[in-house]
């Protein structure tokens, strides 16, 4: 099992395996050290709560930079605008249907990850991906109300 954490303090991202004794996991970057609890199953591989939030929610989805993906539709939009005020206005949904055919491939290829409701943790390398589920938006909005309220209430 990998783990990636995002630094609280520069918002980098902290991978590191579970190892034996490990209480903290420290950025690269900033040097600060966040706290984290392992369990036997983390050892095993298999995932059932968050070494960082102890949350046991998780989603999966493919192992894909979101950032990316907005770019990447973003450039198709504006070429598609480009091309539409161009003599080739009558290609200019080509960007789109480029960019749908590789996104198509890379979801065939790509492999899932599971990600913690909560802390936003990424697990890649797990063995019981099959007992997680998609991405919930009831479960998210169930769990961002309760931490904002106990934020209120402390």
């Amino acid at each position: 099992m990998e783990i990636t954490l995002t630094c609280p303090e520069c918002g980098s991202g902290i991978s590191f395996t579970p190892t034996e004794g490990a209480k903290e996991a420290e950025c690269q970057v900033c040097e600060h050290k966040e706290p984290v609890t392992f369990t036997p199953d983390h050892f095993e591989g298999k995932l059932k709560d968050c070494p960082s939030c102890e949350r046991k929610d998780f989603y999966k989805q493919k192992d894909f930079n979101r950032k990316i993906g907005v770019l990447l539709f973003v450039i198709a939009a504006i070429l598609t605008l480009y091309m539409a005020t161009t003599q080739y206005a009558m290609y200019s949904v080509a960007p789109f249907i480029i960019l749908y055919v590789f996104d198509f491939i890379l979801f065939r290829r790509l492999s899932q990850v599971a990600i913690c409701y909560k802390c936003n943790a990424i697990f890649r390398n797990i063995s019981n991906m099959d007992e997680i589920y998609d991405f919930n938006h009831e479960m998210n909005d169930e769990l961002y109300t309760l931490i904002m309220t106990s934020k209120v209430n402390s």
